[in-house]
């Protein structure tokens, strides 16, 4: 990562199990001009800085819609939901967007999935980013169990 002065942001907590997972994220932040980033896969870190708060928002926005989330250490600039929730309980949810290149981020994804109340069954299998979760289950606890895992999700 080459040093400008700027907004930075570290990311803890990111699901970072491979080099696929790496080179992903790599990719999501090169998308957006004016950001330098690096990822720290054995600490589950991704720093970067961006030229400004505007271009900062931007990456952690490339993130979210690669599938990534992580714990922001900057109160102004954290990661946000990827679309609306259903209020209350569902008894299915497609899940969608999530990052998913290998057999061990579906382990990590169906973890998640089973820490949430409710949740009878879903479909997620390695390298498929689009699921069902089945149950009757809280859409904000999924949401908030995949967040709390690394990943940003959207739901259908």
């Amino acid at each position: 990562m080459s040093s400008h002065s700027g907004v930075q942001v570290k990311l803890a907590d990111v699901h970072l199990c491979c080099q696929g997972c790496v080179d992903a994220v790599n990719t999501a932040l090169m998308s957006v001009d004016g950001v330098d980033s690096g990822c720290d896969r054995e600490k589950e870190t991704v720093t970067f800085t961006a030229n400004d708060a505007t271009t900062a928002r931007m990456a952690l926005d490339a993130l979210a819609a690669a599938g990534f989330y992580g714990k922001s250490d900057n109160t102004q600039l954290t990661m946000r939901a990827v679309g609306d929730l259903p209020e209350g309980k569902v008894n299915s949810l497609k899940v969608s967007g999530i990052h998913n290149c290998c057999a061990p981020c579906c382990e990590a994804i169906k973890g998640a999935i089973a820490t949430v109340d409710g949740v009878s069954g879903d479909t997620a299998k390695p390298r498929a980013t689009t699921f069902e979760v089945t149950g009757n289950f809280s859409a904000a606890a999924l949401i908030k169990a995949f967040n709390a895992a690394g990943f940003s999700a959207r739901v259908e």
